[in-house]
């Protein structure tokens, strides 16, 4: 097993009874534009030689985040040994929302990317984006947990107390931002956004943890694995706000390509994130506050399902065409 943390049955309450009572898991449904021959629920590598794409600079985005700048430096020196790797110029393109990275890699603007949880499965279905890799631990474990926060002086203490309160979420791809927490209010409190608490969308997990923090949202649901290194940075302090809920893990950011590269350069990039040594570096630094310290593979088959079991109970669907 790749993951000694991430358990896809185990999720706490709610969010495990929703699992435990789907019939059947949610499957891929990939826009018509690509093709799933060997039935593994990610775009096809074209055959037809004359659409592979073979660009001279190679596009790398990370997860939105509040400040695409700290992220060009920690990202740096990983994409000069992917350049190394591919013989391209690599270009770090700062995304400001989960909408924007969709569209850069459907509109063939974005060629390697790290999306995050939620995001995964629209970038799959719609974008044609082929994940392989995730962020783990030295012993192989990964991934993060669903937090709802509060500020100390809120008056809420637990999920009950959300009624009539205002809830920031992420985005709607969101699993931990939006999608997990909503079935979790759902199906274990009664509660509908909307009709029960007042909602509001952040854009990030960085803003909804400040927002919180500076008192312009009652209550948030982040990912923590954003708090820890936001604590580690100095950005925020312990103590900042207070947990009423943590969730079992979840896996973290998916990292892959773009269907339709040269299937040669495909083989060089996911090369590249195996062999990178992480020692001494900007993404060592930044990414040991949450515990991770390697790429290890993954499918979105295997690893994805209890993500994609989520979005089929809030109802989502993939109307990419």
């Amino acid at each position: 097993m790749l993951s000694q943390r991430f358990s896809p049955l185990l999720l706490r309450t709610a969010v495990a009874g929703v699992l435990t009572t789907m019939a059947f898991q949610a499957s891929a449904d990939l826009s018509s534009r690509y093709t799933d021959a060997d039935g593994d629920m990610v775009a096809d590598i074209p055959s037809d030689e004359s659409r592979w794409v073979d660009p001279s600079t190679l596009v790398f985005a990370y997860t939105p985040v509040e400040d695409p700048a700290v992220y060009a430096d920690v990202w740096a020196d990983f994409l000069d040994h992917l350049g190394e790797a591919t013989g391209k110029r690599v270009q770090f393109f700062p995304v400001q929302s989960n909408a924007a990275q969709q569209e850069a890699l459907r509109a063939g603007r974005l060629h390697v990317a790290g999306f995050n949880t939620g995001g995964v499965p629209v970038a799959v279905n719609c974008g044609g984006f082929r994940p392989f890799a995730i962020m783990a631990a030295e012993d192989g474990s990964y991934g993060y947990e669903m937090e709802i926060i509060t500020h100390p002086d809120s008056g809420i203490e637990s999920m009950q107390d959300l009624a009539g309160r205002q809830l920031a979420f992420t985005s709607p791809t969101s699993n931990s931002g939006f999608r997990a927490p909503s079935a979790l209010l759902r199906s274990e409190y009664g509660m509908e956004a909307d009709e029960d608490f007042e909602t509001a969308f952040s854009g990030s997990h960085d803003n909804s943890i400040l927002g919180v923090i500076n008192r312009d949202y009652d209550a948030a649901a982040i990912a923590n694995s954003v708090a820890h290194r936001m604590l580690a940075r100095g950005v925020i302090n312990e103590g900042d706000y207070e947990v009423i809920y943590t969730s079992e893990t979840f896996p973290t950011t998916a990292y892959g390509i773009a269907h339709n590269l040269k299937p040669e350069l495909q083989e060089q990039i996911q090369e590249a994130f195996f062999s990178y040594d992480w020692s001494g570096t900007p993404l060592e630094a930044e990414f040991a506050n949450s515990g991770e310290a390697q790429f290890i593979p993954i499918t979105y088959e295997e690893h994805w399902s209890v993500i994609r079991t989520i979005a089929d109970a809030n109802g989502v669907t993939y109307d990419c065409d």
